[in-house]
């Protein structure tokens, strides 16, 4: 019996001995990870931090919201949140691949003037062709929405409307801020040979410069500033949100929408948001807008003051002065618990009660203005 005790204790010794090894060894891993890979992008320079401080919404080393947010962390929202976690809602994700509309490239070289195309491309993404020109939002062209496989759920569809490859010279990239599902690092480095500028907001050039663009292609902006490209204007304006992509950098670039202008078209892109004053101000100052790209997906009550619920992303719409609404930032990943087709049946539904036009074309689907509030989409999500 004292000799089948010693080898139990032997036993557990190297089992406790092995289980400390392989713990330090993945604590190792992770730290090199969130340490050296380029996934997190650049850091903030103190001189920057001095520059940010004079912008208003730079307190202690982090950009601030106009109003305030609230994210209750405590017993009770972290349970329920752990709770939604475990238990999401059935149809959190489709349970087959869902299907997208094929781009041929050549399609892109054949554009009249006359005609402003705007082709969602899943999530919050778009590529937008204007005034002989091609811009991209927010490109995420990878499967999963996170610094590795690992820590996300995969995308819904399978393909792509179109690859990177297969997309001539682009114009401009405009992103939102610097999440995972908005900032895509395998994305930007193909896209960074064959862009000629980069437009983001403060802060979010640290990350670009640490993933090889130059400094000369990238316009870093602050609320309310414009900038040109050639005939267009390009505007940044404020969203309700955070930043952040690792553990210790939260907030610590900006974030907000963008305004592009040419001569005939005006266009709204919300990012992502919460519901807030901050709308109605932008519709004043640059409304009305021909079309409204309108976060509607991804929301939560225990976080809504950072992502709206659909129906007050047709009341944010309505207060921009959007003449056309096309819902975005839903159909692509699971970032909630919510049913993916909820976002889209809401705002479809509070658009109608609202009377405000609404456009839900497919992923890869053009909308074209001028005549695309004439145009009717098929309500696709309810056969996949």
């Amino acid at each position: 019996m004292r000799n089948a005790g010693i080898w139990v204790a032997k036993i557990l010794k190297w089992f406790f001995i092995t289980l400390g090894a392989l713990f330090l060894f993945l604590l190792i891993v992770g730290l090199a990870f969130l340490n050296f890979s380029p996934q997190f992008g650049g850091t903030v320079s103190d001189e920057q931090k001095e520059i940010y401080a004079a912008t208003g919404h730079y307190e202690e080393d982090i950009f601030i919201n106009n109003e305030e947010i609230v994210m209750e962390m405590n017993c009770h929202s972290i349970t329920a949140m752990v709770k939604e976690t475990m238990n999401p809602d059935p149809n959190v994700a489709p349970d087959h691949n869902i299907e997208v509309v094929k781009i041929n490239p050549q399609s892109l070289l054949n554009l009249p003037d006359s005609l402003t195309r705007i082709t969602w491309l899943g999530h919050s993404s778009f590529l937008i062709e204007m005034e002989e020109k091609k811009i991209l939002l927010d490109p995420v062209f990878g499967q999963y929405a996170a610094p590795h496989p690992w820590l996300g759920r995969k995308r819904f569809n399978r393909e792509m409307p179109i690859m990177i490859a297969d997309l001539s010279n682009i114009d401009a990239v405009i992103i939102s801020h610097d999440h995972y599902d908005h900032l895509d690092y395998p994305s930007i480095k193909e896209l960074k040979d064959k862009t000629n500028h980069f437009f983001v907001p403060l802060g979010v050039g640290n990350h670009l410069k640490r993933w090889d663009i130059s400094e000369e292609k990238i316009s870093e902006l602050d609320w309310w500033q414009e900038a040109q490209y050639e005939d267009l204007k390009i505007i940044f304006t404020p969203s309700r949100h955070m930043s952040g992509r690792g553990l210790t950098d939260q907030s610590a670039t900006l974030w907000g929408s963008w305004i592009i202008q040419s001569k005939d078209r005006n266009i709204y892109f919300s990012g992502d948001g919460g519901y807030g004053k901050h709308f109605r101000e932008i519709g004043q100052k640059y409304g009305p807008f021909d079309i409204g790209l309108m976060e509607c997906g991804q929301y939560n009550e225990l976080w809504r003051d950072v992502h709206m619920m659909p129906e007050e992303s047709v009341m944010a719409a309505i207060d921009v002065k959007a003449k056309l609404i096309v819902p975005i930032h839903w159909g692509a990943f699971a970032l909630a618990t919510h049913s993916w087709t909820d976002p889209i049946e809401r705002i479809t539904q509070a658009a109608r009660k609202m009377n405000v036009p609404i456009a839900t074309p497919q992923m890869g689907e053009p909308v074209q203005l001028p005549n695309s509030l004439s145009t009717h989409y098929d309500e696709w999500w309810e056969s996949e």
